[in-house]
């Protein structure tokens, strides 16, 4: 949490053990094993800034009325040296602490202080954090669900750099395996049509229009050379030249949508590096695996999954699931970060108990791996749902997407749920120039006060730095629930950390122009005395302040004029 929000609510608990302690000593409370109580931020404002329940909590050991309690405490309170201006007890004995004007000015002044720093922290404490996600199969262009995936990886990723995490983003290349296979014998297919070999499209291959595409190019190149030469050689030439090109595209796919990946880790060199047998020789090394059928099955169900898996089928050739036990491995114990989380699909859900498992037997501690599970997206438009088929290569692309919405609105509306609920994208509301939508009310506030500013420079008046007095002038409702907003901004920061949800800031940042404009609507700014004027467009400009900063983080712009 910020430092003033997280000495305030000290500040109140050290006020109330004090007082316990010094109402012990007079007799007026009996010595007890007390245990903890919380301190907590009211719903209602009205109700102070902080709400403790000691009293209740203690009821129990001292043999009292928690409001005898509040009462007995509250007659012992030493506000001296703190943000504590009054109490009050309410109910059947809860204690409300009001802070000081002091608390309120020294916000303002924290966030003039710390700029486009304020807002981050040391909760993570440097900790080597490795976030995985959208990596799409390189056999395609990417669909809606990676969109999802990209914006909620991304933003997730700068959630922690902010929270005090050393983060890196990861794209693993599935350039090996079944998917790769399937991708040669599509490209095979699609090139032999070209000349006439009348052969159809089996229902499980690639229907796209990038596979005729590249089948075309390779063509003009090399004519109908590879039509009589052996199968395997004419596929690994059609995957040696489409291959590259898909993850080029890629790369600047995801570039267009603000993504810039730290490693770009392929599945072929886990392979090529023996790291894939190795992994295969460690688990038979550890008890956990048996033959049945000439097939090598890990016996996941010791670690509590509902049924084993297999490793390597009958014919020798290792299933899926080995690369990706040995890609997790070399990211926890060769790489060694602290934290892996993968950001995968809902259909994931039994994939990640059976990894754990595999992890667990290798003498790898599960928890170091963590998974957000993402579900479906829907695009709406004049309120239906446009309906795609991925086989007949009519899907909806992150480019297709892209070519339609602006990029701002895409990276926000992506993370205006949180990961685990399903989300209609509406595509009218996307591109509508409206406080309806929701990335458009934010950029507008920001915007509304850089005009602000820029019509009072015209006019000869520019903010200037003010005193903690001038500050403690804002008092009014809408001046002091602005604040607190801000003052809240490294706490949400912290909790969409810990709890690995970018919609968190979204939603923060939506309320945060909210409370802006209620202030503005109910405060003037310009014709009030110089001393006041100053306070509210020092409250002006950390607002926009810490708008941008919200901004920056999900990697969505802050135009100054809309």
């Amino acid at each position: 949490m910020s430092l003033l929000v997280e000495k305030a609510r000290e500040q109140v608990t050290a006020c109330i053990k004090n007082a316990a302690d010094a109402a012990i000593k007079k007799g007026a409370l009996e010595k007890a094993d007390m245990g903890d109580f919380s301190v907590s931020v009211p719903q209602n404002r009205e109700h102070g800034d902080y709400a403790a329940n000691a009293a209740m909590v203690w009821a129990r050991a001292f043999h009292k009325a928690p409001r005898t309690i509040a009462e007995i405490l509250g007659a012992e309170f030493d506000f001296k040296g703190t943000y504590i201006e009054k109490y009050e007890i309410a109910g059947p004995g809860f204690i409300n602490f009001f802070l000081s004007d002091d608390y309120y000015a020294d916000i303002l002044l924290d966030v003039e202080n710390k700029g486009e720093g304020y807002g981050r922290s040391d909760y993570g404490k440097g900790k080597r954090v490795l976030v995985e996600f959208v990596s799409a199969n390189p056999t395609g262009p990417m669909h809606i669900g990676n969109a999802r995936g990209g914006a909620l990886g991304d933003c997730l990723a700068s959630v922690l750099e902010t929270a005090g995490y050393y983060t890196e983003r990861e794209f693993y290349i599935n350039d090996a395996g079944n998917q790769i296979n399937k991708f040669a014998l599509s490209l095979d297919l699609r090139y032999r049509q070209l000349f006439g070999d009348g052969i159809e499209m089996p229902e499980d291959s690639y229907h796209g229009e990038d596979i005729i595409n590249h089948a075309k190019a390779f063509a003009e190149i090399h004519g109908d050379e590879y039509i009589n030469k052996s199968e395997e050689e004419r596929r690994k030439a059609l995957v040696d030249f489409a291959l590259p090109k898909n993850i080029q595209g890629l790369k600047d796919d995801l570039a267009k949508y603000r993504i810039h990946y730290d490693t770009w880790f392929n599945e072929s060199t886990l392979h090529k590096n023996g790291e894939t047998a190795r992994i295969i020789e460690l688990l038979k090394q550890s008890g956990h695996t048996y033959m049945q059928e000439d097939a090598l099955w890990f016996k996941a169900t010791d670690f509590g999954c509902d049924k084993d898996f297999v490793l390597v089928r009958a014919n020798g050739v290792p299933t899926y699931v080995v690369p990706d036990i040995a890609y997790h491995y070399n990211k926890l114990m060769v790489r060694k970060f602290d934290k892996a989380i993968d950001v995968l699909g809902a259909d994931h859900h039994g994939y990640v108990p059976r990894l754990k498992a595999a992890l667990t037997a290798l003498g790898v501690d599960a928890d170091r791996l963590d998974a957000v599970l993402m579900q479906m997206v829907r695009l709406v438009r004049d309120g239906e749902v446009i309906k795609a088929s991925k086989r007949s290569g009519k899907a909806i692309t992150l480019v297709t997407l892209l070519d339609e919405v602006p990029i701002d609105a895409a990276r926000f509306f992506f993370n205006l749920r949180e990961p685990n609920s399903h989300f209609d994208f509406d595509l009218d509301l996307a591109v509508n120039e409206s406080n309806l939508n929701p990335v458009y009310y934010v950029q507008y506030a920001y915007a509304r006060i850089c005009s602000i500013f820029r019509n009072l420079k015209a006019e000869g008046i520019e903010k200037r730095s003010c005193t903690a007095d001038e500050l403690k002038r804002l008092t009014s409702p809408e001046e002091r629930e602005l604040i607190l907003h801000i003052a809240a901004y490294t706490d949400e920061i912290i909790a969409a950390a810990k709890d690995y949800d970018p919609a968190r800031i979204t939603h923060y940042v939506c309320e945060l122009a909210t409370k802006f404009h209620k202030f503005y609507a109910a405060c003037r700014v310009k014709g009030i005395d110089e001393p006041l004027m100053q306070a509210r467009l020092t409250l002006c400009s950390d607002t926009a302040t810490v708008i941008k900063n919200v901004l920056d983080l999900i990697k969505v712009s802050a135009p100054e004029k809309m």
